[in-house]
């Protein structure tokens, strides 16, 4: 299921007069029965919504109070979320002529036409409070506190994000909630405004509506609903402005393009957009390349393997994301690593809708061609999903299933689509002229499956400034043809650096002639801007090359500590000269 609960407003939704009848009242217990929460967010008090609403046992979580107090039917639990007004200001509202003046717990209320006297009273005694106005209603509240803030409260208590919920109202209170969750639908006798800012209408007015939408829900899921405008994620733009994006509900995405093109980059911008929209992601990050993002949480290290059972319990944090560090398992293990914990992800996922997001880099490696993988493919979530190869053909083609949009970088992307088309039998898009067969730097293709063309858009980059804590810089092996090798002047020397771990070891053990030699030729930075495929820190490296004045133990240093502050080296890298 996408929608795993209702939040629906009382007065003037399910309830007509204050009363809630049979046939509403019979959708909800079937609602329930569907497996999903339902919430009531209103803005009585609660003795008096017992009062007039002896149902109230069908709901999971009751907001009241306009946001302020959660009431737990199944436990007759009351939290109160938020510091009450003073005492002394109900009373000076009662001196000053207004009447009736309710109190709640937080809530202080009265009607129209006394809100100028309120908002006066509010300025005199110098409080931070906040006026809400409901159908001639007048509520006083702290600031901060609405029907959305209360929701939150509910569905963090329940496991569930509001990117999961169906919310329905009728009034100006109701904007606040209805805008949170992932869908927001209107009854028919609602104000024109919240009509006008609802995803969806119902023909029906009151509890008639509401029961429409829950038929709905339990027929379908909503399955039919349009895609939300409003929750679709920026990829890039194109040429003439266009802004492409993304479903964050939708079909799954492939983003792929050559060795070092900058797939990690364009993903990490992505992750950023559906993060900061409150949606939930969980990354199998094998290379270590995803554990500096600031909105996730990262289990596991190179020195310490994540454990399944760890990622489910984290899941259960619906405000973090997650990213699980596979670096501590061996490079031959991860496929069967991940196979193992894909049905905890599934079940925290059929059970709430989270994550919301599965991420896979090195999807090629996770998702091999071959019988395992194409059982695997078969458990994997229809939408959601994010992959990151350089060979879509080296991935399983029943994992392909879902993918609905390409993303792709670097050089031949025309070939790469093509690629894909032939492991899953598409017919061959057409793609736009490339000049010089490679994207540059920062643009990439975007091709919908089943679309005749693709577009070609401007990225931005991430905020998220990388820490690189890749194995294969770190302490893996980039191979003969991408090594540095310290050499000297006359080429006496033949020291091969195959890694950034090597290089340092070597830096502090070659004599200060081939060092400066090197770094006065600027083959440091060109190295790593060249092999490393990292800009910014060669940048750094040939400032520091740049200093025809620094002595050699100097810059030694200087290139050891940029490197480092940027990669993860092992724990046991020497400091001093090698022998």
């Amino acid at each position: 299921m996408r929608f795993h609960a209702l939040a629906t407003d009382y007065d003037g939704t399910i309830a007509h007069d204050g009363v809630v009848d049979d046939d509403t009242l019979a959708a909800l217990e079937r609602l329930k029965k569907s497996g999903r929460k339902l919430v009531m967010v209103t803005g009585r008090e609660l003795p008096d919504l017992l009062a007039i609403f002896p149902r109230l046992d069908l709901f999971d979580s009751a907001v009241v109070e306009n946001g302020a107090v959660v009431y737990i039917p199944a436990t007759k639990e009351v939290r109160v979320l938020v510091e009450p007004p003073p005492p002394a200001f109900a009373e000076t509202l009662r001196t000053r002529g207004v009447t009736p003046v309710s109190t709640g717990h937080v809530i202080v209320a009265t009607f129209e036409p006394h809100e100028n006297t309120v908002l006066d009273t509010i300025r005199d005694m110098g409080l931070e409070l906040q006026v809400i106005f409901n159908k001639g209603a007048v509520m006083v509240l702290p600031s901060g506190v609405n029907k959305a803030t209360g929701l939150a409260a509910a569905l963090t208590d329940l496991g569930l994000s509001p990117h999961n919920a169906v919310g329905v109202g009728d009034a100006e209170n109701d904007h606040a909630f209805l805008k949170v969750c992932e869908c927001s639908a209107a009854v028919a006798n609602a104000l024109p405004a919240v009509k006008d800012t609802a995803d969806i209408v119902m023909p029906g007015k009151r509890g008639a509506g509401v029961t429409q939408l829950i038929d709905r829900m339990i027929a379908d899921d909503l399955s039919d609903l349009k895609t939300l405008a409003r929750h679709r994620v920026p990829v890039g733009e194109t040429e003439d402005k266009q802004e492409e994006t993304v479903d964050p509900a939708g079909a799954g995405l492939l983003v792929c393009g050559t060795s070092g093109s900058g797939k990690s980059t364009l993903t990490t911008a992505l992750m950023e957009h559906i993060a900061d929209a409150g949606y939930q992601i969980l990354v199998v990050d094998p290379e270590g390349d995803y554990t500096n993002l600031e909105f996730a949480t990262v289990l596991g290290s190179h020195q310490h393997a994540p454990r399944p059972e760890d990622v489910g319990d984290a899941l259960k944090d619906t405000k973090r994301s997650i990213v699980v560090n596979l670096l501590g398992v061996p490079l031959a293990d991860r496929p069967a690593f991940f196979a193992q914990l894909l049905p905890r992800v599934l079940e925290e996922k059929a059970r709430t809708g989270r994550p919301h997001w599965l991420v896979v880099d090195e999807a090629h490696h996770m998702l091999p061609t071959g019988p395992n993988a194409e059982n695997l493919a078969a458990q994997l979530p229809d939408r959601g999903t994010l992959y990151i190869t350089v060979h879509a053909s080296a991935m399983e083609p029943a994992a392909l299933q879902y993918v609905g949009t390409l993303l792709v970088i670097g050089g031949h992307p025309e070939k790469t689509i093509e690629t894909f088309c032939k492991a899953t039998s598409e017919n061959k898009p057409k793609c736009p002229a490339v000049e010089g067969d490679k994207l540059p730097t920062g643009d990439a293709m975007v091709w919908r499956r089943g679309e005749k063309n693709a577009v070609i858009v401007h990225t931005k980059p991430p905020r998220t400034e990388r820490k690189r804590h890749s194995r294969k810089y770190a302490e893996g092996n980039v191979g003969p043809e991408r090594s540095f090798y310290f050499r000297g002047s006359e080429g006496k020397l033949n020291l091969k650096a195959s890694n950034l771990f090597l290089f340092v070891q070597l830096a502090d053990g070659v004599d200060d002639e081939t060092w400066d030699f090197h770094r006065k030729s600027g083959d440091y930075s060109k190295w790593i801007r060249d092999q490393i495929k990292d800009n910014q820190l060669a940048d750094e490296l040939a400032e520091i090359e740049a200093d025809s004045a620094a002595a050699p133990k100097d810059t030694r240093a200087a290139v050891r500590a940029a490197i480092e502050a940027r990669y993860t080296l092992p724990s046991d890298a020497p400091t001093g000269k090698i022998d």
